[in-house]
C-alpha cells in the first residue's frame, strides 16, 4: 500500500472519529426536534418489535460497529427508519454504538455519502471498531421502494403521512437487520480484525 493511500485512510478514520465524538446519543436527538417531531419518532418507536430470533441474533454480535446516522428530525423517512435503527442497536448489547447527526450541521458528511446525487436522509454510515469505514446505506431500503413502487406506480397513490401497515414496518426492521447482519459478519471474517482478536 503506498504512503498516499495509507495516509488517506488514517484521515478517514480520523474524520469518522471526530464525526462519531460530535454525534448525539438517541434520546438527545429526539430532543433536538419540535415536540410534534419527538411524538412522530417515538409512535413509530412503540410500533418497532424485535422478535425473539431477532434479538438473539444482534445479541450474539462479536466485533463493536460504530455507526452515524446522517438524519433529519423533519424527514419522514427518518422517522420511520430511526427507531428502527436504534433498536436494533439496543438489541447487540452494547456493540453496536449509535451516534446521530443533523444533516444541515453537518453537511461536510452528507455530501460525502450522497444517494443518487441527492443530499437523501437518513444514511447510515457503518465503521470497524478503529473506525475504518466499512460501508453506507441510505435513503429507503428494498421493502420500502417494493411498497412505493407499487403504490406510486400502480393504479393509486397514498396521501403524505399516511398510516403505514405494521407488516411493512416489520419488512423494513428486518431490512435493516440484515444489513446490520452483513456488516457484522464482514467484520467478524475480516483477516485484519482476527489476527488483532486472535481470533
Amino acid at each position: 500500500m503506498s504512503s498516499d493511500i495509507a495516509a488517506s485512510r488514517i484521515h478517514q478514520a480520523d474524520y469518522l472519529r471526530a464525526k462519531h465524538a460530535a454525534g448525539l446519543d438517541y434520546p438527545t436527538y429526539l430532543d433536538s426536534g419540535k415536540p410534534e417531531q419527538k411524538q412522530g419518532w417515538q409512535d413509530v418507536g412503540g410500533r418497532v418489535s424485535l422478535s425473539e430470533a431477532q434479538k438473539q441474533l444482534l445479541s450474539g454480535f462479536t466485533r463493536d460497529i460504530h455507526v452515524l446516522v446522517v438524519s433529519g428530525i423533519w424527514c419522514g423517512d427518518c422517522v420511520r427508519q430511526g427507531p428502527m435503527i436504534q433498536a436494533i442497536a439496543d438489541a447487540t448489547q452494547g456493540r453496536v454504538k449509535v451516534r446521530w447527526l443533523d444533516r444541515d450541521e453537518h453537511m461536510d458528511l452528507q455530501q460525502q455519502v450522497t444517494v443518487n446525487a441527492g443530499n437523501r436522509v437518513p444514511v447510515v454510515i457503518f465503521a470497524a471498531e478503529d473506525f475504518e469505514l466499512v460501508g453506507y446505506a441510505g435513503d429507503k431500503l428494498l421493502s420500502r421502494y417494493r411498497a412505493s413502487a407499487a403504490q406510486a406506480l400502480g393504479a393509486h397513490c397514498p396521501l403524505p403521512g399516511a398510516p403505514v401497515a405494521q407488516e411493512e414496518l416489520d419488512a423494513e426492521v428486518q431490512d435493516w437487520i440484515d444489513e446490520f447482519e452483513r456488516v457484522h459478519l464482514l467484520l467478524r471474517l475480516s483477516g485484519r480484525l482476527r489476527k488483532l482478536h486472535g481470533d
